[in-house]
């Protein structure tokens, strides 16, 4: 009997009988994880291309003594990776859960959870740290609650946030992270500390693409790191999910042989390479002489003329199941960077392209809008 409540005798004979009462996590778990995830900054100092944001906030955790805060930006820049690595810093793995709260979109974030869940988390009072843990990290007298995508909540729900904000922040403070900065209300925004988070410049972005490849042995074709931030167009977790999505495509990754040492697969010495046309066809990139076919078609000449030849492009970039919205980003590129257009016509054009844009999310048919799109710029060509 004595024996039930040695838990570590316990331990010992569950041991020896082969059993355990925590499995051990296996080696792969770590390899298996998306590269995303496993990339994620773990400290402040590890966030790319947000310097003035990141100064601001480590200054701010020397002194321990942080604001509300409202995280803003286009999405793929760092905002949540941000707070959470803020998080680790200030409690450490242990406090973490108790001191941490966060809720997603994907949680239903309406006035009755801010009511019930937000409230209750805000007003609990605070656990001591175990002696000794408070040398290790500076685990400061409140709690941080970090309601991501802050935008889609309701207007009821953002205005029952406030009072809570007001009354706990004592023990409470707040973190919103948004994409759009004007769908929070006033009120809650003049509460916090504004940090905007920019989208990444090339050559940040592509420093650390390059080192996530050469962390997992994946060998990149020159100007593939280019085409990744281009075509993630500054979202550097789209860039990261391409390189992988590519990685695999191509059998270019390493095989992890023991916990040190990286191998390169058997296939990879054959000259497995993650190309630039392989990176484009991960990210759906229609490629450029099938853009400069239509921009050809489109030139000035006798109209039955111009019509057949378009008709004919768009036919087959239809049948080839390319993206109306994709057509409409890189044809809109392609001419707005051509020098031998005037200014005046590029003006009309992009009247234009704006026009078929909001049709096409209103849900008009692709085909006969780009076609449509296609003709009315040949038109301004023409001087018409």
């Amino acid at each position: 009997m004595a024996g039930f409540f040695d838990i570590k005798a316990r331990k010992e004979a569950a041991a020896a009988n082969g059993g355990s009462t925590k499995t051990a996590p296996t080696k792969d778990t770590n390899r298996l994880q998306p590269w995303v995830e496993k990339y994620r900054p773990k400290s402040l100092s590890d966030v790319t291309a947000q310097d003035h944001t990141i100064t601001v906030l480590q200054r701010t955790l020397q002194s321990s003594n942080l604001p509300h805060m409202l995280f803003y930006g286009p999405p793929g820049t760092g905002k949540t990776s941000t707070v959470l690595a803020l998080a680790k810093e200030l409690y450490g793995p242990e406090l973490m859960k108790s001191r941490v709260l966060e809720l997603n979109a994907s949680d239903e974030r309406g006035i009755s959870i801010v009511r019930e869940k937000v409230k209750d988390f805000a007003r609990m009072q605070l656990s001591n740290p175990s002696p000794g843990y408070r040398d290790l990290y500076p685990c400061p007298p409140y709690k941080i609650i970090i309601l991501d995508e802050a935008d889609s909540m309701t207007q009821d729900a953002q205005s029952a946030l406030r009072r809570t904000m007001e009354t706990y922040s004592k023990i409470t403070r707040f973190c919103l992270i948004c994409n759009y900065v004007t769908r929070i209300i006033d009120p809650l925004a003049s509460r916090c500390s504004k940090f905007r988070f920019k989208s990444l410049d090339q050559g940040n972005a592509k420093k650390r693409v390059e080192e996530i490849a050469q962390k997992e042995g994946v060998r990149l074709e020159e100007g593939a790191a280019d085409t990744l931030i281009r075509c993630s167009e500054g979202d550097l977790r789209k860039a990261i999910t391409f390189l992988q999505s590519a990685a695999r495509l191509v059998g270019a990754v390493s095989v992890q042989k023991d916990e040190d040492a990286m191998e390169v697969d058997e296939d990879d010495k054959e000259g497995n390479v993650v190309t630039v046309k392989s990176i484009e066809g991960i990210a759906g990139v229609i490629p450029q002489d099938t853009i400069d076919k239509l921009v050809n078609a489109m030139q000035p000449r006798s109209k039955g003329l111009v019509y057949e030849a378009v008709a004919k492009v768009v036919t087959d970039m239809v049948a080839d199941g390319w993206s109306a919205t994709q057509v409409v980003t890189q044809l809109f590129q392609s001419i707005l960077y051509n020098e031998s257009i005037p200014d005046i016509q590029k003006n009309k054009i992009t009247l234009v392209f704006s026009e078929v844009d909001k049709r096409l999310v209103d849900g008009s048919d692709e085909h006969l809008t780009i076609l449509d799109l296609a003709l009315r710029i040949s038109n301004i060509l023409a001087g018409a």
